[in-house]
Protein backbone atom coordinates (compact mmCIF):
# COMPACT_ATOMS: atom_id res chain seq x y z
CA UNK A 1 0.00 0.00 0.00
CA UNK A 2 1.47 3.37 -0.94
CA UNK A 3 1.98 5.94 1.79
CA UNK A 4 -0.86 8.47 1.97
CA UNK A 5 -0.17 11.87 0.48
CA UNK A 6 -0.21 14.57 3.12
CA UNK A 7 -2.33 17.70 3.18
CA UNK A 8 -5.23 16.36 1.11
CA UNK A 9 -8.58 15.09 2.43
CA UNK A 10 -9.71 11.49 2.34
CA UNK A 11 -13.00 10.16 0.97
CA UNK A 12 -15.21 8.43 3.50
CA UNK A 13 -18.49 6.53 3.20
CA UNK A 14 -20.59 6.25 6.35
CA UNK A 15 -23.54 3.87 6.46
CA UNK A 16 -24.41 4.10 2.77
CA UNK A 17 -27.61 2.27 1.80
CA UNK A 18 -29.63 2.33 -1.40
CA UNK A 19 -33.22 1.15 -1.62
CA UNK A 20 -35.55 1.09 -4.59
CA UNK A 21 -39.06 -0.11 -5.30
CA UNK A 22 -39.89 -2.66 -7.98
CA UNK A 23 -42.60 -5.15 -8.83
CA UNK A 24 -41.67 -7.21 -5.80
CA UNK A 25 -41.66 -4.27 -3.41
CA UNK A 26 -38.69 -2.65 -1.75
CA UNK A 27 -35.17 -3.92 -2.47
CA UNK A 28 -32.08 -2.83 -0.55
CA UNK A 29 -29.33 -3.02 -3.15
CA UNK A 30 -26.60 -1.56 -0.92
CA UNK A 31 -26.68 -2.15 2.83
CA UNK A 32 -24.89 0.01 5.38
CA UNK A 33 -21.59 0.32 3.50
CA UNK A 34 -18.77 2.17 5.25
CA UNK A 35 -15.14 2.56 4.19
CA UNK A 36 -12.58 5.25 3.53
CA UNK A 37 -9.68 5.84 1.18
CA UNK A 38 -6.84 8.31 1.70
CA UNK A 39 -4.81 10.29 -0.83
CA UNK A 40 -2.27 8.08 -2.58
CA UNK A 41 -4.19 4.88 -1.78
CA UNK A 42 -5.95 2.54 -4.20
CA UNK A 43 -8.56 -0.17 -3.84
CA UNK A 44 -10.48 -2.65 -5.96
CA UNK A 45 -14.14 -3.47 -5.44
CA UNK A 46 -15.04 -6.89 -6.81
CA UNK A 47 -18.21 -8.93 -6.92
CA UNK A 48 -20.58 -10.70 -9.30
CA UNK A 49 -22.36 -8.92 -12.13
CA UNK A 50 -25.43 -7.05 -10.96
CA UNK A 51 -24.36 -6.86 -7.31
CA UNK A 52 -24.30 -3.05 -7.27
CA UNK A 53 -20.58 -2.31 -7.77
CA UNK A 54 -21.15 0.31 -10.45
CA UNK A 55 -23.99 1.85 -8.47
CA UNK A 56 -21.75 2.18 -5.42
CA UNK A 57 -19.07 3.83 -7.56
CA UNK A 58 -21.63 6.30 -8.89
CA UNK A 59 -22.64 7.15 -5.32
CA UNK A 60 -18.99 7.75 -4.40
CA UNK A 61 -18.64 10.03 -7.44
CA UNK A 62 -21.94 11.82 -6.64
CA UNK A 63 -23.55 10.70 -9.91
CA UNK A 64 -26.21 9.02 -7.76
CA UNK A 65 -27.52 9.73 -4.27
CA UNK A 66 -27.92 7.08 -1.56
CA UNK A 67 -31.17 6.47 0.28
CA UNK A 68 -29.31 6.99 3.55
CA UNK A 69 -25.77 7.53 4.75
CA UNK A 70 -23.10 10.12 4.00
CA UNK A 71 -20.27 10.59 1.50
CA UNK A 72 -17.59 12.93 2.79
CA UNK A 73 -14.51 14.53 1.28
CA UNK A 74 -12.61 15.58 4.37
CA UNK A 75 -15.13 17.55 6.46
CA UNK A 76 -17.39 18.29 3.48
CA UNK A 77 -20.65 16.31 3.40
CA UNK A 78 -21.23 15.96 -0.36
CA UNK A 79 -24.89 15.08 0.17
CA UNK A 80 -25.52 18.62 1.37
CA UNK A 81 -24.26 20.25 -1.81
CA UNK A 82 -26.77 21.52 -4.37
CA UNK A 83 -26.51 20.33 -7.97
CA UNK A 84 -24.39 23.24 -9.27
CA UNK A 85 -21.82 22.68 -6.50
CA UNK A 86 -21.94 18.92 -7.05
CA UNK A 87 -21.25 19.47 -10.76
CA UNK A 88 -18.28 21.66 -9.83
CA UNK A 89 -17.05 18.98 -7.40
CA UNK A 90 -17.22 16.29 -10.09
CA UNK A 91 -15.50 18.52 -12.62
CA UNK A 92 -12.62 19.58 -10.39
CA UNK A 93 -12.17 16.75 -7.90
CA UNK A 94 -13.18 13.51 -9.65
CA UNK A 95 -11.91 11.71 -12.73
CA UNK A 96 -14.01 8.94 -14.28
CA UNK A 97 -12.88 6.03 -16.46
CA UNK A 98 -15.67 3.82 -17.79
CA UNK A 99 -15.75 0.43 -19.49
CA UNK A 100 -16.76 2.22 -22.68
CA UNK A 101 -14.35 5.09 -23.27
CA UNK A 102 -17.12 7.64 -24.03
CA UNK A 103 -14.88 9.67 -26.32
CA UNK A 104 -16.73 12.12 -28.55
CA UNK A 105 -16.46 10.76 -32.11
CA UNK A 106 -16.32 14.21 -33.74
CA UNK A 107 -13.40 15.39 -31.58
CA UNK A 108 -9.79 14.41 -32.00
CA UNK A 109 -7.74 12.85 -29.21
CA UNK A 110 -6.36 16.12 -27.82
CA UNK A 111 -9.79 17.76 -27.87
CA UNK A 112 -11.33 14.78 -26.06
CA UNK A 113 -8.71 14.91 -23.32
CA UNK A 114 -9.32 18.65 -22.87
CA UNK A 115 -13.10 18.25 -22.36
CA UNK A 116 -12.97 18.23 -18.53
CA UNK A 117 -10.84 21.39 -18.60
CA UNK A 118 -13.42 22.97 -20.93
CA UNK A 119 -16.22 22.03 -18.50
CA UNK A 120 -14.24 23.66 -15.69
CA UNK A 121 -13.72 26.78 -17.79
CA UNK A 122 -9.96 26.43 -17.83
CA UNK A 123 -8.77 25.60 -21.35
CA UNK A 124 -5.61 27.68 -21.42
CA UNK A 125 -2.01 27.06 -22.40
CA UNK A 126 -1.36 25.24 -19.11
CA UNK A 127 -4.29 22.87 -19.70
CA UNK A 128 -3.14 22.14 -23.24
CA UNK A 129 0.38 21.45 -22.00
CA UNK A 130 -1.04 19.17 -19.31
CA UNK A 131 -3.12 17.26 -21.88
CA UNK A 132 -0.13 16.83 -24.18
CA UNK A 133 2.01 15.61 -21.27
CA UNK A 134 -0.58 13.01 -20.25
CA UNK A 135 -1.00 11.83 -23.83
CA UNK A 136 2.75 11.42 -24.05
CA UNK A 137 2.69 9.36 -20.83
CA UNK A 138 0.01 7.04 -22.23
CA UNK A 139 1.88 6.64 -25.51
CA UNK A 140 -0.40 8.71 -27.72
CA UNK A 141 1.78 11.73 -28.47
CA UNK A 142 1.71 10.79 -32.15
CA UNK A 143 -2.09 10.47 -32.27
CA UNK A 144 -3.23 13.91 -31.07
CA UNK A 145 -5.09 14.76 -34.28
CA UNK A 146 -6.69 11.34 -34.76
CA UNK A 147 -10.40 10.73 -34.24
CA UNK A 148 -11.51 7.93 -31.89
CA UNK A 149 -12.58 5.79 -34.86
CA UNK A 150 -8.96 5.79 -36.01
CA UNK A 151 -7.70 4.33 -32.72
CA UNK A 152 -7.60 0.78 -31.40
CA UNK A 153 -9.65 -0.17 -28.34
CA UNK A 154 -6.62 0.04 -26.10
CA UNK A 155 -5.66 3.44 -27.49
CA UNK A 156 -9.16 4.78 -26.90
CA UNK A 157 -9.07 3.61 -23.28
CA UNK A 158 -5.63 5.15 -22.79
CA UNK A 159 -7.01 8.45 -24.09
CA UNK A 160 -9.90 8.11 -21.64
CA UNK A 161 -7.43 7.68 -18.75
CA UNK A 162 -5.56 10.82 -19.83
CA UNK A 163 -8.86 12.70 -19.99
CA UNK A 164 -9.77 11.56 -16.47
CA UNK A 165 -6.51 12.96 -15.10
CA UNK A 166 -6.31 16.25 -16.99
CA UNK A 167 -7.85 18.34 -14.17
CA UNK A 168 -5.59 16.73 -11.51
CA UNK A 169 -8.50 15.09 -9.67
CA UNK A 170 -8.18 14.05 -6.05
CA UNK A 171 -10.29 10.96 -6.71
CA UNK A 172 -10.08 8.65 -9.74
CA UNK A 173 -12.98 6.22 -10.24
CA UNK A 174 -12.64 3.42 -12.80
CA UNK A 175 -15.64 1.24 -13.68
CA UNK A 176 -14.53 -1.97 -15.44
CA UNK A 177 -11.75 -0.06 -17.24
CA UNK A 178 -10.44 -3.19 -18.96
CA UNK A 179 -13.79 -4.94 -19.50
CA UNK A 180 -13.93 -4.41 -23.28
CA UNK A 181 -10.29 -5.25 -23.97
CA UNK A 182 -8.49 -8.45 -24.86
CA UNK A 183 -6.31 -9.96 -22.15
CA UNK A 184 -2.99 -8.57 -23.35
CA UNK A 185 -4.33 -5.06 -23.93
CA UNK A 186 -6.20 -5.19 -20.62
CA UNK A 187 -2.97 -5.95 -18.76
CA UNK A 188 -1.21 -3.03 -20.46
CA UNK A 189 -4.02 -0.58 -19.66
CA UNK A 190 -4.26 -1.82 -16.05
CA UNK A 191 -0.56 -1.30 -15.44
CA UNK A 192 -0.71 2.14 -17.05
CA UNK A 193 -3.63 3.13 -14.83
CA UNK A 194 -1.74 2.14 -11.70
CA UNK A 195 1.50 3.77 -12.83
CA UNK A 196 -0.28 7.07 -13.47
CA UNK A 197 -2.12 6.82 -10.15
CA UNK A 198 1.21 6.46 -8.38
CA UNK A 199 2.67 9.45 -10.24
CA UNK A 200 -0.35 11.67 -9.64
CA UNK A 201 -0.83 10.57 -5.97
CA UNK A 202 -4.58 10.47 -6.44
CA UNK A 203 -7.06 8.19 -4.70
CA UNK A 204 -8.08 5.33 -7.00
CA UNK A 205 -11.10 3.05 -6.71
CA UNK A 206 -11.52 0.39 -9.39
CA UNK A 207 -14.70 -1.63 -9.82
CA UNK A 208 -13.98 -4.83 -11.69
CA UNK A 209 -14.92 -8.48 -12.14
CA UNK A 210 -11.38 -9.14 -13.40
CA UNK A 211 -9.35 -11.03 -10.81
CA UNK A 212 -6.20 -10.17 -12.78
CA UNK A 213 -6.84 -6.44 -12.39
CA UNK A 214 -7.95 -6.75 -8.77
CA UNK A 215 -4.81 -8.74 -8.02
CA UNK A 216 -2.67 -5.72 -8.92
CA UNK A 217 -4.16 -3.74 -6.03
CA UNK A 218 -3.16 -4.54 -2.47
CA UNK A 219 -6.51 -3.51 -1.02
CA UNK A 220 -9.49 -5.51 -2.23
CA UNK A 221 -13.10 -5.27 -1.12
CA UNK A 222 -15.99 -7.51 -2.11
CA UNK A 223 -19.58 -6.39 -2.54
CA UNK A 224 -21.94 -9.31 -1.97
CA UNK A 225 -25.57 -9.28 -0.91
CA UNK A 226 -25.37 -5.51 -0.74
CA UNK A 227 -22.63 -5.55 1.91
CA UNK A 228 -18.98 -4.58 1.49
CA UNK A 229 -16.27 -6.65 3.16
CA UNK A 230 -12.49 -6.36 3.23
CA UNK A 231 -10.60 -9.26 1.67
CA UNK A 232 -7.21 -10.46 2.84
CA UNK A 233 -4.26 -8.53 1.41
CA UNK A 234 -2.45 -10.22 -1.47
Amino acid sequence: MPAPASGRPKVELRGISLRYFGLEGETEAIKDVSFSIAPGEFAAIIGPSGCGKSTLLQIIGTLDRPSSGRVLLGDCDLGKLDEPRLAEFRSRKVGFVFQDHHLLPQCNVLENVLLPALAAGAVDAAAIDRARLLLDKVGLSGRLDHLPAELSGGERQRAAIARALVNRPELLLADEPTGNLDRTTAATVARLLLDLQAQERTMLIVVTHSLELAGLLNRRLELSGGRLSQLAAV
